[in-house]
Protein backbone atom coordinates (compact mmCIF):
# COMPACT_ATOMS: atom_id res chain seq x y z
CA UNK A 1 0.00 0.00 0.00
CA UNK A 2 1.11 3.64 -0.61
CA UNK A 3 2.69 5.83 1.70
CA UNK A 4 2.46 9.89 1.96
CA UNK A 5 5.69 10.87 5.03
CA UNK A 6 5.26 14.17 5.26
CA UNK A 7 2.15 15.60 3.13
CA UNK A 8 0.00 18.02 3.91
CA UNK A 9 -3.55 18.06 3.80
CA UNK A 10 -3.68 20.77 1.05
CA UNK A 11 -1.94 18.09 -1.21
CA UNK A 12 -5.52 16.87 -1.11
CA UNK A 13 -7.75 18.88 -0.17
CA UNK A 14 -10.67 19.71 -2.32
CA UNK A 15 -10.76 23.10 -3.78
CA UNK A 16 -14.67 23.90 -2.81
CA UNK A 17 -13.71 22.66 0.70
CA UNK A 18 -11.61 25.50 1.04
CA UNK A 19 -13.35 27.85 -0.97
CA UNK A 20 -16.60 26.59 1.63
CA UNK A 21 -15.07 26.77 4.86
CA UNK A 22 -13.62 30.69 3.71
CA UNK A 23 -17.03 31.69 2.66
CA UNK A 24 -18.45 30.13 6.24
CA UNK A 25 -15.74 32.40 8.16
CA UNK A 26 -16.81 35.69 6.26
CA UNK A 27 -20.73 35.23 7.31
CA UNK A 28 -21.87 37.33 10.02
CA UNK A 29 -21.99 35.69 13.53
CA UNK A 30 -19.10 33.09 12.52
CA UNK A 31 -16.85 34.94 15.00
CA UNK A 32 -19.29 34.76 18.00
CA UNK A 33 -20.14 30.81 17.56
CA UNK A 34 -16.67 30.51 17.93
CA UNK A 35 -16.25 32.23 20.96
CA UNK A 36 -19.15 30.70 22.15
CA UNK A 37 -18.09 27.08 21.56
CA UNK A 38 -15.20 27.48 23.09
CA UNK A 39 -16.53 29.14 26.07
CA UNK A 40 -18.98 26.44 26.30
CA UNK A 41 -18.17 23.10 24.96
CA UNK A 42 -15.34 21.54 25.24
CA UNK A 43 -14.06 18.29 23.31
CA UNK A 44 -13.83 16.60 26.61
CA UNK A 45 -16.95 15.99 27.30
CA UNK A 46 -17.33 13.79 24.33
CA UNK A 47 -14.35 11.61 24.90
CA UNK A 48 -15.58 10.77 28.30
CA UNK A 49 -18.51 9.78 26.86
CA UNK A 50 -16.74 7.88 24.57
CA UNK A 51 -14.81 6.25 27.40
CA UNK A 52 -17.92 5.27 29.38
CA UNK A 53 -20.67 4.40 26.44
CA UNK A 54 -18.36 2.73 23.69
CA UNK A 55 -15.46 0.50 23.40
CA UNK A 56 -12.39 1.85 22.51
CA UNK A 57 -10.22 -0.29 19.85
CA UNK A 58 -6.63 -1.39 20.75
CA UNK A 59 -4.44 -4.26 20.40
CA UNK A 60 -6.35 -6.28 22.67
CA UNK A 61 -9.77 -5.09 21.58
CA UNK A 62 -10.90 -5.00 17.89
CA UNK A 63 -7.45 -6.28 17.49
CA UNK A 64 -8.14 -6.78 13.53
CA UNK A 65 -9.52 -3.76 13.32
CA UNK A 66 -6.68 -1.71 14.79
CA UNK A 67 -4.39 -3.90 12.27
CA UNK A 68 -6.15 -1.94 9.87
CA UNK A 69 -6.29 1.19 11.55
CA UNK A 70 -2.44 1.47 12.17
CA UNK A 71 -1.08 1.32 8.25
CA UNK A 72 -3.90 4.56 7.51
CA UNK A 73 -2.48 6.67 10.49
CA UNK A 74 1.10 5.96 8.98
CA UNK A 75 0.24 6.57 5.41
CA UNK A 76 -1.52 9.61 5.89
CA UNK A 77 0.99 10.63 8.50
CA UNK A 78 -1.25 11.68 11.16
CA UNK A 79 -0.09 12.72 14.57
CA UNK A 80 -0.93 12.02 17.18
CA UNK A 81 -2.45 8.47 16.32
CA UNK A 82 -6.30 9.14 17.15
CA UNK A 83 -8.23 7.17 19.13
CA UNK A 84 -10.60 4.93 18.04
CA UNK A 85 -13.96 3.61 19.49
CA UNK A 86 -16.70 1.54 18.27
CA UNK A 87 -20.61 2.09 19.33
CA UNK A 88 -23.08 0.41 19.50
CA UNK A 89 -25.52 1.72 16.87
CA UNK A 90 -27.39 0.11 14.01
CA UNK A 91 -27.12 3.29 11.57
CA UNK A 92 -24.21 2.69 8.99
CA UNK A 93 -22.15 5.80 9.89
CA UNK A 94 -18.40 7.00 11.57
CA UNK A 95 -17.41 10.19 12.10
CA UNK A 96 -14.54 12.22 13.89
CA UNK A 97 -14.08 14.68 16.35
CA UNK A 98 -11.65 16.89 18.46
CA UNK A 99 -8.54 18.55 18.14
CA UNK A 100 -6.32 18.12 21.60
CA UNK A 101 -7.27 14.27 21.47
CA UNK A 102 -8.77 13.38 17.87
CA UNK A 103 -11.44 10.55 18.26
CA UNK A 104 -13.10 8.51 15.09
CA UNK A 105 -16.13 6.82 16.01
CA UNK A 106 -17.22 3.35 14.18
CA UNK A 107 -20.68 2.38 14.53
CA UNK A 108 -21.21 -1.27 14.41
CA UNK A 109 -23.73 -0.70 12.07
CA UNK A 110 -21.32 0.14 9.74
CA UNK A 111 -19.10 -3.04 11.02
CA UNK A 112 -21.45 -5.26 10.18
CA UNK A 113 -22.07 -4.31 6.61
CA UNK A 114 -18.66 -2.89 5.27
CA UNK A 115 -15.65 -5.73 3.88
CA UNK A 116 -12.56 -4.70 5.90
CA UNK A 117 -11.15 -3.20 2.34
CA UNK A 118 -13.95 -1.02 3.01
CA UNK A 119 -13.37 -0.38 6.12
CA UNK A 120 -9.88 0.84 5.59
CA UNK A 121 -11.21 3.32 3.33
CA UNK A 122 -13.50 4.47 6.00
CA UNK A 123 -10.91 5.01 8.66
CA UNK A 124 -8.85 6.91 5.91
CA UNK A 125 -11.24 8.91 4.99
CA UNK A 126 -11.74 9.81 8.59
CA UNK A 127 -8.19 10.42 9.23
CA UNK A 128 -8.42 12.90 6.11
CA UNK A 129 -11.25 14.92 7.96
CA UNK A 130 -8.52 14.70 10.69
CA UNK A 131 -5.65 15.44 8.67
CA UNK A 132 -7.66 18.94 7.56
CA UNK A 133 -8.82 20.02 10.72
CA UNK A 134 -12.83 19.28 9.94
CA UNK A 135 -13.49 17.81 13.36
CA UNK A 136 -13.32 21.40 15.19
CA UNK A 137 -15.26 23.16 12.53
CA UNK A 138 -17.57 20.20 12.40
CA UNK A 139 -18.56 20.02 16.36
CA UNK A 140 -19.15 23.70 16.09
CA UNK A 141 -21.68 23.67 13.25
CA UNK A 142 -23.44 20.78 14.82
CA UNK A 143 -23.35 22.94 18.37
CA UNK A 144 -24.26 26.27 16.41
CA UNK A 145 -27.19 24.51 14.62
CA UNK A 146 -28.83 22.85 17.29
CA UNK A 147 -28.83 26.13 19.64
CA UNK A 148 -30.01 27.66 17.09
CA UNK A 149 -32.81 25.34 16.15
CA UNK A 150 -33.81 24.64 19.56
CA UNK A 151 -33.44 27.67 21.55
CA UNK A 152 -33.39 30.49 19.27
CA UNK A 153 -33.21 33.94 20.20
CA UNK A 154 -33.25 33.55 23.96
CA UNK A 155 -29.48 31.45 24.29
CA UNK A 156 -25.91 33.14 23.90
CA UNK A 157 -27.24 35.89 21.49
CA UNK A 158 -27.05 33.19 18.77
CA UNK A 159 -30.67 33.43 17.28
CA UNK A 160 -29.63 35.45 14.47
CA UNK A 161 -27.66 33.33 13.06
CA UNK A 162 -30.54 31.28 10.54
CA UNK A 163 -30.73 34.85 9.49
CA UNK A 164 -27.45 35.59 8.74
CA UNK A 165 -26.97 32.97 6.67
CA UNK A 166 -24.58 30.91 8.90
CA UNK A 167 -26.34 27.82 9.24
CA UNK A 168 -26.73 27.48 5.69
CA UNK A 169 -23.04 27.95 5.07
CA UNK A 170 -22.01 25.25 7.79
CA UNK A 171 -24.11 22.90 5.88
CA UNK A 172 -22.59 23.84 2.52
CA UNK A 173 -18.59 23.70 4.03
CA UNK A 174 -19.68 19.97 5.36
CA UNK A 175 -20.86 18.96 2.29
CA UNK A 176 -17.59 20.05 0.92
CA UNK A 177 -15.75 18.97 3.16
CA UNK A 178 -16.59 15.13 2.73
CA UNK A 179 -14.73 15.64 -1.08
CA UNK A 180 -11.68 15.70 0.35
CA UNK A 181 -11.77 12.94 3.10
CA UNK A 182 -12.86 10.73 -0.32
CA UNK A 183 -9.32 11.77 -1.47
CA UNK A 184 -7.72 10.60 1.45
CA UNK A 185 -9.56 7.37 1.52
CA UNK A 186 -8.57 7.10 -1.80
CA UNK A 187 -4.55 7.99 -1.46
CA UNK A 188 -4.24 5.04 1.02
CA UNK A 189 -6.71 2.65 -0.42
CA UNK A 190 -5.19 3.10 -3.71
CA UNK A 191 -8.36 0.83 -5.40
CA UNK A 192 -10.84 3.84 -6.48
CA UNK A 193 -13.83 0.64 -6.94
CA UNK A 194 -13.19 -0.22 -2.90
CA UNK A 195 -13.83 3.32 -1.95
CA UNK A 196 -17.00 3.53 -4.57
CA UNK A 197 -18.21 0.33 -3.12
CA UNK A 198 -17.87 2.07 0.67
CA UNK A 199 -20.20 4.90 -0.83
CA UNK A 200 -22.63 2.39 -2.70
CA UNK A 201 -22.99 0.54 0.95
CA UNK A 202 -23.68 4.10 3.02
CA UNK A 203 -26.12 4.60 -0.43
CA UNK A 204 -28.31 1.76 0.29
CA UNK A 205 -27.01 -1.75 0.31
CA UNK A 206 -28.54 -3.97 2.56
CA UNK A 207 -26.66 -7.27 4.24
CA UNK A 208 -29.16 -9.31 3.13
CA UNK A 209 -29.36 -8.47 -0.60
CA UNK A 210 -25.61 -7.59 -0.60
CA UNK A 211 -25.08 -10.18 -3.65
CA UNK A 212 -27.58 -8.31 -5.62
CA UNK A 213 -26.09 -5.05 -5.95
CA UNK A 214 -23.51 -4.34 -8.57
CA UNK A 215 -21.15 -1.37 -8.45
CA UNK A 216 -20.79 -0.87 -11.83
CA UNK A 217 -24.76 -0.63 -12.16
CA UNK A 218 -24.61 1.98 -9.58
CA UNK A 219 -21.53 3.76 -11.68
CA UNK A 220 -24.00 4.08 -14.30
CA UNK A 221 -26.91 5.11 -11.93
CA UNK A 222 -24.59 8.14 -10.94
CA UNK A 223 -23.59 9.22 -14.34
CA UNK A 224 -27.52 8.92 -14.86
CA UNK A 225 -27.95 11.54 -11.82
CA UNK A 226 -25.70 14.08 -13.82
CA UNK A 227 -27.75 13.41 -16.85
CA UNK A 228 -30.33 15.23 -14.93
CA UNK A 229 -28.53 18.50 -15.05
CA UNK A 230 -30.03 18.91 -19.07
CA UNK A 231 -33.29 19.97 -17.16
CA UNK A 232 -32.66 23.14 -16.06
CA UNK A 233 -35.62 22.24 -13.10
CA UNK A 234 -34.03 19.39 -12.04
CA UNK A 235 -31.09 21.62 -10.97
CA UNK A 236 -33.41 23.52 -9.49
CA UNK A 237 -34.43 20.57 -7.39
CA UNK A 238 -31.12 19.26 -6.32
CA UNK A 239 -30.98 22.44 -4.84
CA UNK A 240 -33.57 22.77 -2.43
CA UNK A 241 -33.35 18.81 -1.70
CA UNK A 242 -29.76 20.09 -0.40
CA UNK A 243 -31.27 22.86 1.64
CA UNK A 244 -34.18 21.92 3.07
CA UNK A 245 -36.50 21.59 0.67
CA UNK A 246 -37.97 18.30 2.14
CA UNK A 247 -37.84 19.62 5.72
CA UNK A 248 -33.91 19.09 6.85
CA UNK A 249 -30.35 20.35 5.21
CA UNK A 250 -28.13 17.30 4.25
CA UNK A 251 -25.27 17.45 5.57
CA UNK A 252 -23.24 14.75 3.56
CA UNK A 253 -23.19 15.07 -0.65
CA UNK A 254 -24.91 12.56 -2.45
CA UNK A 255 -23.00 9.33 -3.18
CA UNK A 256 -23.92 9.26 -6.60
CA UNK A 257 -22.09 12.84 -6.73
CA UNK A 258 -19.17 11.86 -4.40
CA UNK A 259 -18.50 9.50 -7.15
CA UNK A 260 -18.30 11.61 -10.09
CA UNK A 261 -15.61 14.14 -8.33
CA UNK A 262 -13.98 11.05 -7.00
CA UNK A 263 -13.29 9.36 -10.51
CA UNK A 264 -12.57 12.72 -11.91
CA UNK A 265 -9.88 13.22 -9.30
CA UNK A 266 -8.20 9.25 -9.92
CA UNK A 267 -7.98 10.25 -13.48
CA UNK A 268 -6.13 13.52 -12.71
CA UNK A 269 -2.55 14.53 -13.23
CA UNK A 270 -2.73 15.71 -9.39
CA UNK A 271 -3.93 12.50 -8.37
CA UNK A 272 -0.55 10.64 -10.23
CA UNK A 273 1.55 13.25 -9.16
CA UNK A 274 1.15 12.75 -5.38
CA UNK A 275 1.25 8.91 -6.20
CA UNK A 276 4.49 9.60 -7.67
CA UNK A 277 5.62 11.52 -3.96
CA UNK A 278 5.29 14.88 -5.33
CA UNK A 279 2.86 16.58 -2.91
CA UNK A 280 2.84 19.27 -0.68
CA UNK A 281 4.32 18.52 2.48
CA UNK A 282 2.71 19.78 6.11
CA UNK A 283 4.11 22.44 7.36
CA UNK A 284 0.94 23.00 10.37
CA UNK A 285 -1.70 21.22 9.84
CA UNK A 286 -5.36 22.28 10.40
CA UNK A 287 -8.68 24.08 8.92
CA UNK A 288 -8.39 26.74 12.01
CA UNK A 289 -4.95 28.44 10.13
CA UNK A 290 -6.69 29.54 6.67
CA UNK A 291 -3.69 30.96 3.99
CA UNK A 292 -3.66 34.42 2.70
CA UNK A 293 -5.91 34.99 0.07
CA UNK A 294 -5.16 35.31 -3.58
CA UNK A 295 -7.16 37.60 -5.66
CA UNK A 296 -8.68 34.43 -8.04
CA UNK A 297 -9.34 32.89 -4.45
CA UNK A 298 -11.14 36.05 -3.02
CA UNK A 299 -13.39 36.10 -5.83
CA UNK A 300 -14.69 32.36 -5.40
CA UNK A 301 -15.07 32.79 -2.15
CA UNK A 302 -17.57 35.80 -2.95
CA UNK A 303 -19.44 34.29 -5.69
CA UNK A 304 -20.18 31.13 -2.95
CA UNK A 305 -21.01 33.66 -0.44
CA UNK A 306 -23.46 34.94 -2.40
CA UNK A 307 -25.01 31.87 -3.22
CA UNK A 308 -25.33 31.19 0.38
CA UNK A 309 -27.24 34.63 0.59
CA UNK A 310 -29.22 33.60 -2.39
CA UNK A 311 -30.54 30.73 -1.08
CA UNK A 312 -31.89 32.55 2.44
CA UNK A 313 -33.53 35.07 0.52
CA UNK A 314 -35.12 32.26 -1.50
CA UNK A 315 -35.77 30.02 1.54
CA UNK A 316 -37.24 33.52 3.65
CA UNK A 317 -39.68 34.06 0.14
CA UNK A 318 -40.66 30.55 0.78
CA UNK A 319 -41.73 30.56 4.29
CA UNK A 320 -43.56 33.51 3.69
CA UNK A 321 -45.87 32.25 1.08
Amino acid sequence: MPTYPGISSEAFRHPLDRQAEDALRRVPGFDLVASKFVEFLYERPQFVYLMGNSIQVGPRQYASIYQLFRPCVRDLDVTPEPHLFVSQNPQVNSFSLGKEQPTIVLNTGLLDLVSEAELRAVLASELGHIKCGHPVLNMMAIWAMGVASAIGEMTFGLGNLVSSGLIYAFYEWRRKAELSADRAALLVTDDLDTVMESMMKLAGVSGKYATECSLQEFIRQSDNYQDLDRDGLNQVYKFFLYNGGQGTMLSNPFPVERLRYLRDWANSSEYAQIKAGNYKQAVSEGAVEVEADSPSKAAEVEALQRQIEELQREINRKKSE
